[in-house]
């Protein structure tokens, strides 16, 4: 027998489960940067995961928990990984009160799912996430990937009761509850959040919901420069309108967003055609509060000097706010090889963009934009290989990251070649970052099994 095959066989004994891959060919999908796992277990409960941890610290193994893998290369690569705990067998509704607007569900469940699952009742959850098809809720909070709509609802972190997870020491730990009033003590679960399954392995999780309204609509302006759109977008938050999200697109990220449209979707490409920068604005709510706001937003761009003005119908307004949705995806392929942040600041949005751009322009780079809702930005560098990105890459690096705190906010390292990567590695541990996070690192995961490496500093 082989020492995979054995290891998979002690395994499923230990968890007491039969869901234990080890067939090669399957071991690939479950690939983080590069590096495979030797077993993928697939648990069907949270005490299984519980077992699986307990003969992981038994044998000394890493253990990078998996949903449907389309956020994993977020944030540095693994140093080991020997289990891929996969979750998406977990994917059950625990709980749901649609008068007390409260919902409990395993981490396994998709995006998707949870989305139909609550539709029929007039409710939804917020979480408008990237690869909203196939994302996991486990994974969506992992992530700490944004939302559109943050702005309206705000982020995980205002929707989330509660949490259960398996910790380090393989315990199944709970924090806080399923309704507001039952929340008390710390809000350990919220330190889940961006964690990258570094501090444990989520089984479920509780949140608020939020009833859905009955009319939304969305609308583009479009500004031959830059500054003209920054503008505009400052004025769009300071009016005081109930927008539901506020999108700055740079005239690089429209060529991107023009070539994946202009074949399939006139409706909404003839909107956006002769844009060199593209300001969309959602909103949602009656019948009067919706033309109220379209009529303020026409009067808004008129004096802003916009170039094209247009309310967009509702389809082409789907069409566009779910490719903005998906920005992450389409942007970590717009070239053979990107670098892509997302910088979450407090303010001075205009100074961080004419930043950001500036030091791609020092390295002679291409780079692309997208301003979000909230202080959020994607900053994406571009190159045609991999080899040009080796010496930019902790250069840009030592820009973005420092810009970020200046602004009161952080930089997340979303995408880029594994090259690059060991590259900001490299620079980021000669800066010594990441104390913090080590000693919470140490509380939730002692012996260290949770994707080593992911973290600044190989945490």
């Amino acid at each position: 027998m082989t020492r995979t095959a054995n290891l998979a066989t002690r395994l499923a004994e230990a968890a007491g489960t039969h869901s234990v891959v080890a067939a090669p060919e399957e071991l690939v999908n479950y690939a983080v940067d590069g590096l495979s796992p030797a077993v993928v277990v697939q648990p069907s409960s949270a005490a299984e995961v519980v077992e699986v941890v307990k003969f992981a610290l038994a044998e000394k193994l890493k253990v990078v928990p998996f949903g449907s893998g389309s956020k994993c290369e977020i944030g540095m690569a693994p140093t080991r990984y020997e289990i891929a705990v996969d979750i998406s067998a977990m994917r059950e509704v625990a709980h749901y009160d649609a008068g007390d607007l409260t919902l409990s569900v395993d981490a396994g469940m998709t995006m998707r799912e949870l989305e139909a699952f609550l539709k029929p009742h007039g409710q939804f959850l917020p979480l408008a996430v990237p690869c909203f098809e196939s994302a996991t809720v486990g994974g969506t909070v992992a992530s700490g990937v944004d939302s559109v709509l943050r702005r309206q609802y705000g982020t995980a972190r205002d929707f989330l009761l509660g949490a259960e997870f398996v910790d380090g020491k393989a315990k199944l730990c709970k924090s806080g509850g399923r309704v507001v009033k039952n929340v008390t003590g710390y809000d350990l679960h919220k330190l889940l959040i961006g964690s990258l399954g570094t501090l444990g392995i989520i089984t479920r999780l509780n949140f608020r919901t939020f009833p859905m309204q009955p009319v939304s609509g969305g609308y583009v302006a479009n500004f031959s420069r830059g500054t003209e759109a920054l503008d505009y977008r400052e004025r769009l938050e300071n009016s005081g309108l109930p927008l539901t999200n506020v999108e700055v697109i740079d005239s690089e990220t429209m060529q991107i967003i023009r070539a994946i449209l202009w074949r399939v979707e006139s409706r909404v490409f003839s909107a956006i055609e002769d844009a060199a920068w593209c300001v969309y604005s959602s909103f949602e709510g009656s019948e009067a509060v919706t033309r109220r706001v379209s009529d303020e937003l026409q009067k808004l761009g008129g004096d802003s000097g916009a170039g094209h003005r247009e309310v967009l119908e509702s389809g082409a307004d789907e069409v566009l706010g779910g490719m903005l949705r998906e920005a992450f995806e389409w942007l970590r392929y717009a070239s053979p090889a990107t670098i892509l942040y997302r910088l979450a600041i407090c303010g001075k949005i205009k100074e961080a963009v004419e930043e950001l751009i500036s030091a791609a322009e020092s390295l002679s780079l291409r780079s692309a934009l997208l301003v979000r809702a909230a202080g959020i930005i994607y900053f994406a560098l571009l190159a045609e290989k991999e080899e040009a990105m080796l010496a930019p890459a902790p250069k840009i690096d030592s820009v973005v990251v420092p810009l970020a705190r200046k602004y009161g906010g952080h930089a997340t390292l979303m995408h880029a070649p594994l090259s690059a990567k060991l590259k900001i590695t490299e620079a980021r541990l000669e800066r010594g970052d990441a104390v913090l996070q080590s000693r919470v690192k140490k509380v939730f995961d002692p012996s260290d099994i949770f994707v080593p490496g992911r973290m600044v500093g190989g945490i």
